[in-house]
């Protein structure tokens, strides 16, 4: 029986040749997430242990703005200097540790001039800033962080928790505000997510390489503090806490002999930091109930091209506060590996919902049912990283990952003594009051 069409036979000229536009026109390239994968009854989540690692003053766009889908820039960004001269992004390699440029500024008050109202241009009217500030290294300068963060899941708008140095977004990474906005050694007195989870039974331990930035609340977390070979081992005997922060070699910043990635450290250092200690997560009895979280404490004055938005704010220290929100940080590189986590073969996840370091704590919150600390990670202007996760399609399978070996470091040669650093400062701070009779 023949079949009659009514569509004339120019309707049907114009449809084959939408239909052959469609097929010459490119892929489209791979969405970066916004939804949220909904939360499963906490105790039935699957996840078990929670290990977060800390590393030093790096921005997103320095780091892993050669992601092929997050949103990040390297090159073709411009920045003028004092003089008006426009000076263009460069990569650094193979210069890894910057050792003749000074260490770019990350004040309170350099992160404002370098915001310049959202601009996002002061990045060399900052301070002593120079071109260094405005240098990238790009995905084979850092074998094994690349290859995490497309084996796993980037989140791109993570940003540090306040628009400061090292020492307050520390703080707000254990209590979730700040109580200094410089890098003070007064002791702190706010209660910490450790408070949280002693008060519920949960086990956690902090495993520190040289100083402990627990020392900020003298000897409180002593019982709980143990050193980084211990959390190696507890990692290949399956002995890891519910709760684990892991920190870096952060003595010998200005030698560039540190493992933190702050300058001048080598970045190579802290990339064999981080390939060792994910693997011994990785292969830990413990790793198919893990999230395994790399971030950052802040951007350490290099370069950024997305402004950060306003969240709450936990208390008034912070004097920058419109409509009770507190400016949040620049972005910072974060990787969350966990079987929860796994990318595709060949197609990177990347999530792009806004978080800041109390992300993490609203994670170990929801997963251990704990009170939350400040308003700030009881609000909904920064999400829980508990909605990276994809709880109905684990994969427990580890990728072979790059595991370099940490280089042989020369020290900076520097033309004068360098002051000592906050590190030093609260060594010394520490060994004074565990000397005292």
């Amino acid at each position: 029986m023949e079949i009659r069409s009514n569509r004339s036979t120019a309707q049907r000229v114009i449809e084959l040749l939408v239909v052959f536009v469609i097929a010459l026109a490119p892929a489209e390239a791979p969405a970066r997430e916004k939804d949220k994968h909904s939360l499963p009854p906490r105790t039935h989540s699957g996840v078990d242990h929670i290990v977060v690692v800390m590393m030093e003053n790096r921005s997103f766009d320095h780091l892993l703005g050669w992601h092929p889908v997050a949103e990040g820039m390297q090159e073709g960004l411009a920045y003028p200097d004092e003089m008006g001269v426009v000076h263009e992004t460069f990569p650094l390699a193979p210069d890894y540790m910057g050792c003749d440029h000074p260490d770019p500024d990350h004040s309170w008050e350099a992160g404002r001039t370098q915001l310049d109202g959202g601009a996002m241009d002061g990045f060399l009217v900052a301070g002593a800033n120079d071109e260094y500030s405005i240098g990238y290294y790009v995905e084979n300068d850092r074998p094994f962080l690349s290859a995490l963060a497309q084996a796993y899941t980037t989140a791109d708008r993570y940003f540090s928790s306040i628009l400061g140095p090292t020492f307050p977004n520390r703080v707000f990474q254990h209590a979730a505000q700040t109580d200094r906005l410089t890098n003070s050694f007064d002791i702190s007195t706010l209660p910490t997510i450790w408070d949280r989870l002693a008060e519920k039974g949960v086990s956690a331990r902090y495993y520190y390489s040289d100083a402990s930035f627990l020392w900020l609340w003298g000897g409180k977390y002593e019982p709980i503090s143990r050193s980084y070979d211990e959390f190696l081992s507890d990692a290949a005997n399956g002995t890891l806490p519910s709760v684990s922060f892991v920190e870096p070699r952060f003595l010998g910043d200005e030698l560039g002999v540190s493992g933190s990635d702050h300058p001048h450290a080598d970045i190579r250092v802290g990339d064999a930091f981080l390939s060792e200690a994910f693997h011994a997560v990785a292969s830990s009895p413990n790793w198919s109930r893990t999230v395994f979280i790399v971030t950052y404490d802040e951007w350490g004055g290099f370069f950024e091209h997305v402004a950060p938005p306003r969240a709450a704010a936990p208390n008034g220290v912070d004097p920058d506060i419109v409509a009770g929100k507190a400016l949040l940080g620049f972005r910072v590189p974060v990787v969350i590996a966990s079987p929860f986590t796994r990318s595709a073969d060949g197609n990177p996840r990347v999530v792009s919902n806004t978080f800041d370091h109390t992300s993490i704590l609203k994670l170990i919150e929801w997963r251990w049912n704990l009170r939350p600390l400040t308003a700030r990670d009881a609000s909904s202007d920064v999400e829980n990283l508990a909605t990276v996760l994809d709880f109905t399609n684990p994969n427990a399978t580890v990728p072979n990952l790059p595991m370099p070996a940490e280089p042989f470091i020369i020290p900076c040669i520097l033309q004068a003594e360098p002051p000592p650093s906050e590190w030093d400062v609260l060594l010394d701070l520490f060994l004074s009051r565990t000397s005292t009779p």
